[in-house]
């Protein structure tokens, strides 16, 4: 009996990715370069103290992404954050867990087009953002369709390019810091500047900060496509979040020192500005079109064939249209739901286009909801259910990663709370409709 045939499914999707596929996915997922493109907004609400948003996340995502390792070899299916909820806590809180992480997955695309968009538009700006969106997702689409080893060979060279381009603004940021560029060398003040030191305002620019790290619990999307084993999922994802996250602090650190005395037209070209003082034009252009590569073709990309698989997890067992579940023949692929999630990038895309901070605030709210969702699972199906005994990794572990995260969502953005609890009713309104006026069963022989 394979893995997913215990859990009451058969195999449809193809085995074919490595540890290394995995540990590419994740990393060109979270993408090494992404504080790039918001670094100005984390800047703003972090008042300069970039680097330690992004250490505060890291420590909040390494308890996250430790549960996500417990779950995924208890678990090991595609579906994420929904599946493990879903058995390791009820059918309802599975629900809404899968109904909130698809709030981030179908928003993230969307999130990254306009980053590229608005990257690209001056370089060329006669032609219309809407322009650029439509090529970037119908690109990936096609790609992703194409197969999960296609999309697996494409991530490996497009992580070669990023951190290519990552070692290029390090050492150019380095030399112009020590010849007298900003803060004149690395300082603290982007770790810890007890002048304008806040707890709370830390922690709001975390939930900015976050929205870099989203992408190592997409990993988990693709258990029913590994070749490595149930415990192949949990040490990639540990790996990858680690590794990423010292790239994080690392060039936001330079970036945070460059820009010590300089003041930015707009958040959204922060780091442009900044790139352009250490090295010239030629640098902006360099960062600039690495941003557009990477979210707009490279994380995208993931982003959608993780969300895709959601969507499969979740109408194979009756949440969502049986449709969705649909997978391609020649391709083994979820063929549907990846045109499906084409589409609604277009629409959010266009929605969003002018509101960028609004849409990564909303993005982070659905998944830092659904990772509360998650420790909980980690505590009952271990703790309660088994009584494994082991206090460290199933019982303080989750807790920690609840209290961090439960603050963070705490002092994230009043609009965005209210839209994120505006799309949880909605999804509780659907999930009444489906149960009590459809009759649909919905709930699992596990």
């Amino acid at each position: 009996m394979s893995s997913i045939e215990q859990f009451g499914y058969k195999e449809e999707l193809k085995r074919a990715l490595t540890t290394r596929d995995l540990l590419v996915y994740g990393m060109i997922f979270m993408v090494p370069i992404a504080p790039f493109s918001i670094f100005g907004f984390v800047s703003n609400d972090a008042k300069g103290m970039v680097a330690l948003a992004y250490l505060v996340g890291m420590f909040g995502m390494f308890f996250t992404a430790m549960s996500y390792a417990a779950m995924s070899e208890a678990f090991p299916v595609a579906g994420s954050v929904y599946s493990y909820v879903q058995r390791g806590v009820h059918e309802i809180a599975g629900f809404i867990s899968g109904w909130l992480i698809l709030l981030d997955y179908i928003l993230v695309p969307s999130l990254l087009y306009i980053v590229s968009a608005v990257a690209l538009h001056p370089l060329v700006p006669e032609v219309p953002s809407w322009v650029w969106m439509l090529g970037f997702i119908g690109f990936n689409a096609v790609v992703n369709l194409m197969g999960v080893q296609c999309t697996a060979k494409a991530n490996l060279w497009l992580l070669g390019f990023e951190l290519i381009v990552l070692a290029i603004f390090v050492v150019t940021g380095l030399v112009a810091l020590y010849s007298g560029q900003g803060a004149g060398h690395l300082t603290m003040k982007p770790l810890y500047n007890p002048d304008v030191f806040n707890l709370a305002t830390v922690v709001g620019a975390t939930s900015i900060a976050v929205l870099s790290f989203l992408g190592f619990d997409g990993i988990s999307t693709l258990s029913e496509e590994s070749k490595g084993g149930p415990k192949a999922i949990g040490r990639v994802t540990l790996l990858s979040l680690l590794m990423v996250g010292v790239l994080f602090l690392l060039q936001t650190w330079i970036a945070a020192d460059l820009a010590q005395g300089m003041t930015f037209k707009v958040p959204d070209s922060a780091f442009y500005e900044i790139s352009r003082m250490a090295g010239g034009v030629w640098l902006e252009r360099i960062v600039l079109i690495s941003v557009v590569i990477s979210a707009g073709i490279a994380n995208a990309m993931a982003a959608q064939a993780a969300v895709s698989r959601i969507l499969f997890a979740m109408a194979r067992d009756g949440k969502l249209p049986m449709i969705l579940a649909k997978v391609h023949p020649r391709y083994q692929t979820p063929y549907v739901s990846t045109i499906l999630v084409s589409a609604i990038s277009v629409a959010a895309g266009l929605y969003f286009l002018q509101n960028l901070e609004d849409l990564s605030r909303l993005v982070n709210f659905g998944a830092l909801c659904s990772f509360l969702f998650l420790h909980v699972a980690v505590v009952n199906h271990y703790f309660v259910r088994q009584r494994s005994g082991d206090w460290l990794r199933h019982l303080v572990s989750p807790l920690l990663g609840f209290i961090v995260i439960g603050y963070v969502l705490y002092e994230m953005d009043q609009r965005a709370k209210i839209m994120g609890l505006c799309w949880l009713a909605l999804g509780a309104l659907y999930y009444l409709v489906i149960t009590r006026v459809m009759k649909k069963a919905v709930a699992l022989e596990i």
